[in-house]
């Protein structure tokens, strides 16, 4: 019998004597114990090991996971194999490819409306994620407070915390009486504000946001660069979804608005850019000193990321406006968002119609009574939208996910009428998705 050492040593023992008493104890080490670090995380069940094998058991279609499952474009798959076969195959420059961060900067320069440098404004970073990951570990120091819009992407909150920091929790409010789309959903600034304090050192922003597709309004990230500015904190702008907005809305850039370049990193994707989220390019975009804290950081994460990808990512940018792509790219997944908003509604629930990204929540109280007198007796305590999301996937045959993932523990109820849907999926995939909607 093995058993941990410490304070479940002692249970452990007696256990054993009472169970196997003619088993010899044998002290070890049992090595897999994650660290209290990890532990504080929370190493135990998740949205995804739930949904995963519940999807795979009815064989619904996965409309839940964020991630596109058509070609990534020719053009992009070409440039990666001509830097292959090009034999640019070694290790790339820790803050980037050279060829990649004169693109980014060509690329973004106009978009910033000043001049950035490939070599001190740019850091290519194992995806949007990792940037991330290395400007928190750049930047926040222990016990530092780090705000955090809910929804979340879900793997803020421990960001902040392997930093040690400690995420502070505001959320997105349906305003009563709006319309259905994402724009019903805002902050309640006096919230916002008095979730400052004397330790706090960074606010995430999210827009276009995920889950919610909202898009912030330049009145209201002035206002957030009011509450930045004040404070005197950093903000890391999570802009992957910049490329994906919908019926001529504009996205707006927090970076531009007076006296906030200087205290913001704004994040972007090639995998949400260039529908190739298996390729981790991702990259942060800002002032010297910003960029080079989450560099110093980065060189002992990932060191760098692959050289052929980063090449290929740079042509797909040079070529983008020739090409067409990103018009392309919004003509595309505008299709896709109306094809399901029109088969949700047809089946009598209510989409958020979102103004970005290729997520889309949606009103589902008509099923909740449905969803609760389904629900097992070990699935009693489960939240309204995660029993709605299981009755789909068992009676409908479609995977979604709960947005109650999202939340903290605090908020973890406002959710409850609703679930997300992604729709960056094939057109044959959505149709067989809507038809199951429709029986």
């Amino acid at each position: 019998v093995c058993i941990p050492r410490g304070a479940m040593a002692s249970a452990a023992n007696r256990l054993r004597a009472f169970a196997f008493p003619h088993v010899k104890l044998q002290r070890c080490y049992i090595g897999g114990i994650p660290s209290e670090r990890i532990r504080a995380l929370g190493v135990g069940e998740s949205v995804w090991s739930v949904f995963t094998p519940l999807l795979a058991q009815h064989k619904a279609v996965n409309l839940g996971q964020g991630f596109p499952d058509f070609a990534a474009p020719s053009g992009l798959k070409e440039a990666a194999i001509d830097a292959i076969d090009g034999n640019i195959n070694q290790y790339a420059r820790s803050a980037g490819h050279p060829r990649l961060t004169r693109a980014l900067a060509n690329t973004y320069s106009p978009l910033f409306d000043r001049q950035l440098d490939p070599d001190r404004n740019v850091l290519v970073g194992c995806g949007a994620t990792e940037s991330m990951f290395a400007a928190l570990q750049g930047l926040v120091s222990p016990g530092d407070e780090v705000i955090v819009m809910e929804p979340f992407y879900d793997s803020y909150p421990s960001q902040i915390i392997m930093a040690g920091g400690v995420p502070r929790f505001v959320p997105l409010q349906r305003r009563e009486g709006a319309a259905a789309d994402s724009g019903a959903f805002a902050l309640d600034f006096a919230e916002l504000e008095r979730s400052f304090s004397a330790k706090t050192r960074a606010i995430i922003l999210n827009t276009p946001h995920n889950p919610v597709g909202k898009l912030f309004s330049r009145g209201e990230l002035q206002t957030i660069a009011d509450l930045a500015i004040k404070h005197d904190v950093v903000v890391l702008s999570d802009e992957v979804y910049e490329w994906i907005t919908y019926d001529g809305a504009k996205h707006e850039r927090i970076a531009t608005l007076p006296g906030m370049w200087e205290r913001t990193l704004t994040f972007g994707s090639a995998g949400k850019t260039f529908s190739a989220t298996g390729w981790k390019v991702g990259w942060a975009l800002g002032p010297e000193d910003l960029v080079q804290a989450a560099f110093f950081a980065h060189q002992w994460i990932t060191f760098c990321v692959s050289t052929p990808l980063q090449e290929a990512v740079a042509v797909a940018f040079e070529n983008a406006e020739r090409d067409g792509y990103f018009p392309w790219l919004v003509d595309m997944f505008s299709g896709k968002r109306d094809r399901l908003a029109t088969a949700l509604r047809e089946v009598g629930l209510t989409p958020m119609m979102p103004h970005g990204s290729y997520f889309m929540l949606a009103d589902t109280s008509a099923l909740r009574n449905i969803a609760r007198e389904a629900r097992s007796r070990d699935e009693e305590n489960d939240p309204d939208d995660v029993a709605v999301c299981k009755w789909l996937v068992r009676e409908a045959g479609v995977g979604v996910i709960p947005p109650s993932a999202f939340y903290s523990p605090k908020h973890k109820h406002l959710p409850a009428n609703f679930v997300r849907f992604c729709f960056s999926k094939r057109d044959d995939i959505l149709d067989e998705a809507v038809a199951r909607l429709r029986s």
